[in-house]
């Protein structure tokens, strides 16, 4: 353990995402210090580790981790992330990730992996994937409508214009399964139609974020 708390930011596109794993994190604040939360945003504060939360976002080799660190050479990136296939996880170790953290995993795992990862380790803690739910009671857009974390990633592209091949393709999903998730959503959600959809997104906070939150005592 070091002798001082890690320095992480944490980056999602979505302000309700980046809170929630905050929250999380809150109970080991003497062992990981939250510094910067970004949505849509390059982090600026002196950081250790970044935390990458996946939701709605590119994944794998895709992921640009040199703008993600950009101004902060030295910090390694941790992906958290639901998808937790062989292949994806190979790419975005060989892209540069230090360490791929699966939502399913505690929330004492995850400062675990977060410790190894600052200590030089390469971290992989994968769980089986389509453990929606896991242990972390993390938050994301739609969950207060009851929708699964699946759903609203789903709807959440479909709000940014995305065709369900391309979510698919985004979420590492078969495209069925997007189709029903789509379809389970837009009952809880009360529409039929896509164009609604987008309108429900909209309305209920489905679209991106652009926002920084720092710590004004990490500044001190």
């Amino acid at each position: 353990m070091s002798a001082s708390p890690i320095r992480i930011a944490i980056v999602n596109d979505y302000e309700i995402v980046v809170e929630g794993v905050a929250a999380v994190l809150a109970p080991y604040r003497d062992r990981i210090e939250v510094v910067e939360l970004d949505s849509r945003m390059p982090v600026i504060s002196d950081i250790d580790v970044l935390l990458y939360d996946t939701f709605g976002q590119v994944q794998g080799d895709t992921v640009d981790l040199d703008q993600l660190i950009f101004g902060n050479g030295s910090a390694r990136v941790v992906i958290f992330t639901w998808n937790v296939q062989r292949e994806l996880i190979d790419r975005a170790l060989a892209h540069g990730a230090a360490g791929y953290l699966s939502k399913s995993i505690s929330a004492e795992d995850l400062v675990k992996g977060i410790e190894a990862v600052h200590a030089g380790e390469v971290v992989v803690v994968p769980v089986e994937d389509g453990t929606e739910g896991g242990q972390l009671n993390t938050a994301w857009p739609g969950v207060d409508h009851g929708l699964s974390a699946r759903e609203a990633e789903v709807i959440a592209l479909i709000t940014q214009g995305l065709s369900n091949q391309e979510i698919a393709d985004r979420c590492y999903l078969s495209i069925n399964s997007v189709k029903t998730y789509v379809r389970t959503a837009y009952r809880k959600m009360g529409v039929t139609r896509r164009s609604q959809a987008v309108l429900w997104g909209i309305a209920h906070g489905l679209s991106p974020d652009r926002s920084r939150t720092i710590d004004p005592s990490s500044t001190d």
